[in-house]
């Protein structure tokens, strides 16, 4: 099996074993039939994921690579909070008569600010930092801005992306690493989805700066699995595994802004089937 499947499967047991049910509590998700959306919950998940091992893909059924990739580069290389300029429906639900999910995610990552270089938003601060000072530990990204939540059709889940540099003995490199801040995750939706994506921005960051991608270490406050997803997680964890796909990007981009879904190469990613029609709370 995938390291990541075995991080997957240790933690939904362990959610189902240990957690705490929200079942009567005061909750906002809904199902599409009106019905509140209950969950089991574990607070503080951290996993932790060596990129120079593997990628951390689960086999047990097959995540949506390139899609991943084409919600990272809508967030931080478009800045875009439209659904118009991405290439999924995973926002629909969200988004107003205009395809805007309001002042989220794009929108946050490419608001300038004033530094003593000149105006930069937050991913340029970012590839200006890393370029330029490293081993600073002020390399941050940040979504969830208390004066324009009110603002969003939904509050960011993963909102924070925090890089640090670090110099491995003998190596020609450095090597960049990556903590991803999550506030809350539908476990049996997103975690690899979400795991998968940041993995790639972590890559592509790396690649543009001429270090070497290392660790993602992902820390969920909330981790939860809904009353109506307990019996599909039992059985998705239950599969059988296969071994970790290899996946690399085109080593001719240079320019972060240059990257595309078509520079994600993906090889021998042998997976389980997909679930079909996972009900969604909204």
């Amino acid at each position: 099996m995938s390291y990541a499947d075995q991080l997957f499967i240790n933690m939904c047991q362990d959610i189902l074993d240990n957690g705490t049910s929200t079942e009567g509590e005061k909750v906002r998700p809904r199902w599409e039939d009106g019905t509140t959306a209950y969950t089991i919950k574990r607070f503080g998940v951290v996993s932790r994921y060596d990129l120079c091992r593997e990628f951390p893909a689960v086999t047990l059924r097959k995540t949506a690579l390139k899609n991943c990739m084409d919600e990272i580069l809508w967030i931080y290389q478009k800045k875009s909070s439209n659904i118009h300029d991405l290439n999924s429906h995973i926002w629909d639900e969200w988004a107003d008569s205009t395809g805007s999910i309001g002042k989220a995610y794009g929108y946050q990552i490419g608001v300038k600010s004033r530094y003593k270089e000149g105006m930069m938003d937050q991913m340029d601060r970012v590839l200006y930092d890393l370029k330029n000072n490293p081993f600073s530990r002020r390399i941050i990204t940040n979504t969830y801005v208390h004066h324009d939540l009110s603002e969003m059709n939904l509050y960011p889940c993963a909102y924070s992306v925090t890089y640090n540099v670090t110099q491995k003995k003998d190596a020609d490199r450095l090597t960049l690493n990556m903590v991803l801040h999550q506030r809350s995750q539908d476990v049996l939706m997103a975690n690899n989805w979400n795991v998968c994506q940041y993995a790639i921005l972590l890559m592509m960051v790396a690649q543009v700066c001429d270090m070497v991608p290392g660790e993602l270490l992902h820390v969920i406050a909330d981790a939860h699995i809904y009353d109506r997803h307990v019996d599909l997680v039992k059985d998705l964890i239950r599969r059988e595994c296969y071994p970790a796909p290899r996946v690399t990007l085109n080593p001719e981009v240079k320019d972060f802004y240059d990257f595309t879904t078509a520079d994600l190469l993906v090889e021998n990613y042998q997976a389980g089937p997909q679930i079909k029609h996972i009900p969604v709370a909204i």
